[in-house]
């Protein structure tokens, strides 16, 4: 990765950048022949005015004055040409290399385990994936090919210089090094400046879409005057780490200008005695070395310039390739595919720890058999939903074995474990897309029929039917324009058409009323129906029916059986659950 401690360049991150180019090495030398070109354009117009002076104007020859003049503009109109074609290709480049490497890192974002998730900020995760790669593009459109050319065009200047006059090169040449030291000074001091910019870009970003995701809790608790202060301060910082970058062009930039008319000014008064008192230095060539020290030290201020967007790519190509570089994907070495499965269920001494050495499950022993409604019960954190995460392997288990059909879950692709999996949630995410995408998922074998069909096997095509637009309504970002009860619908009908081997349903009923939960009740009956399936639920009243109950707390089961036969159990954790649960419904209104 590259250093943000202020050096210059990293050409190994720069190397990574340049292998995106190889399917598109036919326009990049088109861009570099139009580089060469527009050097040679560049050259050959100072020489033909100082021709078009020295032979033209001085002697009074109109014939020699109009020809030069006439190659003046044909080079400047060649110049042109080739310059347009420059910048095309190059930006067509930068956005197609851009286009790759975007692919690729969403490619690899989307195989991420839920623990890298768990731990990165979804503000800078979308910055690295839309601001930072956009910014990659100006390496190629603004930066790379633009200062190579510029330095093509600075190396053919000065052997020419060399070849017309030493004496007026050695000027030139004189003045060159401040310019370098400047421009090299200024380059150190943007590359720390751009990397706080960047910084300071993602801490906005994330501040914002948390912000906004969550603006209903901001209201409901008046913390706006709050949230506007936390704000102001980010943006503070944010304008202050651009301000440095505009204080490093106020001084540069100033100071360049000024040693450029200081060499056109010792150019004039050299050249003018020497042109006075013999024939060697003409005013043709003194005008010449006017234009060739501005082509000259113009880029080199282009440059340092160019140079800083430069850095801003690098900068942000080196948080891009942070994140292709992360190893945060499920291992996937598995090589059998589920099919056809029974839907029995084992977990073998598992242990598993979102954060090392602090256990959420101790040894979990667990036997589901095929077309058992198993229901997981207890308190917060006893590790109920880890049980389903666990199984789906959106994490990793520390030890132990889970098995499906007597098979390692480890020893099955990723993608045929999940689907053979449906699960529902109770924080149900909705897609800023129509109920039907929603439902299918853009799945090409799931037929609008089939939605409509399995909608009314539940009992939910009524309410679908009912929307605008029914099965094609946009339910907005995060499914805003619906209930809770009626996405919890959504998520159940979505599970329900995917035909899974087990049916996770995890709190799916908790946060319904009345009429949404006994639709999703029908449909649980309907679906559980000689199939695996795994309930988790606090109110047990949705419970009572299933073949099983498993009580966990802390993390391991503490106790195992039927609704009627953990009634039973003396101060059972069970029974003193369902007395807590009965209690609070008899209290009167």
């Amino acid at each position: 990765m590259a250093s943000s401690k202020g050096n210059a360049f990293d050409f190994g991150l720069f190397k990574k950048l340049l292998s995106y180019t190889k399917p598109y090495q036919v326009r990049m030398y088109f861009v570099a022949i139009s580089a060469v070109l527009i050097s040679i354009c560049a050259v050959l117009r100072p020489i033909y005015i100082e021709y078009a002076i020295d032979e033209g104007m001085q002697p009074k020859d109109m014939d020699n004055l109009i020809y030069y003049i006439g190659l003046s503009l044909l080079v400047l109109l060649g110049e042109s040409i080739f310059q347009l074609l420059f910048i095309y290709f190059a930006n067509w480049l930068g956005q197609q290399v851009v286009l790759d490497i975007r692919a690729k890192l969403f490619k690899h974002m989307i195989y991420f385990k839920m623990q890298y998730y768990d731990k990165s900020a979804v503000g800078r995760l979308v910055t690295r994936a839309v601001n930072d790669i956009e910014t990659i593009a100006s390496i190629f459109s603004q930066g790379l090919f633009m200062i190579i050319s510029d330095l093509l065009k600075m190396l053919v200047i000065a052997g020419v210089m060399l070849y017309k006059s030493w004496q007026l090169s050695l000027i030139v040449f004189a003045i060159l090094p401040f310019i370098l030291y400047a421009t090299r000074v200024f380059q150190q001091k943007m590359k720390v400046a751009f990397e706080e910019v960047r910084t300071q870009v993602a801490n906005l970003n994330s501040f914002v879409q948390e912000r906004v995701t969550g603006m209903k809790i901001v209201q409901i608790f008046s913390r706006e005057a709050v949230e506007r202060k936390k704000f102001n301060e980010i943006n503070q910082k944010h304008m202050k780490a651009w301000n440095k970058t505009v204080w490093y062009n106020s001084i540069f930039f100033p100071i360049a200008e000024m040693v450029t008319s200081i060499t056109i000014g010792l150019l004039v008064w050299y050249g003018g005695l020497r042109a006075a008192q013999s024939d060697v230095i003409t005013i043709g060539l003194v005008t010449a070395f006017i234009q060739f020290s501005q082509m000259l030290f113009t880029p080199l201020r282009q440059i340092a310039d160019k140079f800083n967007t430069l850095q801003m790519g690098m900068v942000a190509a080196n948080r891009v390739f942070g994140i292709l570089e992360t190893e945060a994907r499920i291992e996937d070495k598995g090589t059998h595919l589920l099919s056809g499965i029974k839907g029995d269920l084992s977990f073998e001494d598992v242990r598993f720890s979102y954060v090392q050495d602090e256990e959420v499950l101790r040894g979990v022993n667990l036997e589901v058999k095929a077309g058992e409604t198993v229901a997981i019960v207890g308190s917060t954190g006893a590790g109920k939903s880890t049980i389903i995460n666990l199984l789906g392997r959106f994490y990793e288990i520390d030890s132990g074995t889970i098995k499906i059909d007597g098979v390692d879950i480890r020893d099955v692709q990723v993608a045929s474990l999940r689907s053979e999996i449906a699960v529902v949630l109770q924080d149900v995410f909705l897609f800023a897309d129509s109920i039907l995408n929603n439902i299918t998922l853009n799945n090409p074998e799931i037929s609008e029929e089939d939605v409509v069909a399995a909608a009314k096997a539940i009992g939910v095509d009524q309410f679908i039917s009912s929307l605008p637009n029914g099965y094609h309504y946009n339910v907005k970002e995060r499914g805003a324009m619906l209930s809770s009860g009626q996405r919890q619908l959504i998520a159940f009908l979505r599970a329900y058409v995917s035909n899974p081997s087990i049916l996770v349903l995890d709190e799916a009923t908790s946060s319904v009323d009345s009429n949404s939960e006994y639709l999703i009740q029908k449909a649980i009956n309907k679906i559980t129906k000689g199939r695996t399936s795994i309930v988790i639920a606090h109110r047990l009243a949705t419970i009572k029916k299933a073949d099983k109950i498993i009580v966990m707390e802390k993390g391991q089961i503490v106790e195992m059986g039927s609704h009627k036969e953990l009634l039973q159990v003396e101060n059972g954790h069970y029974r003193n659950l369902h007395e807590v649960q009965f209690a609070a419904n008899q209290e009167p209104a």
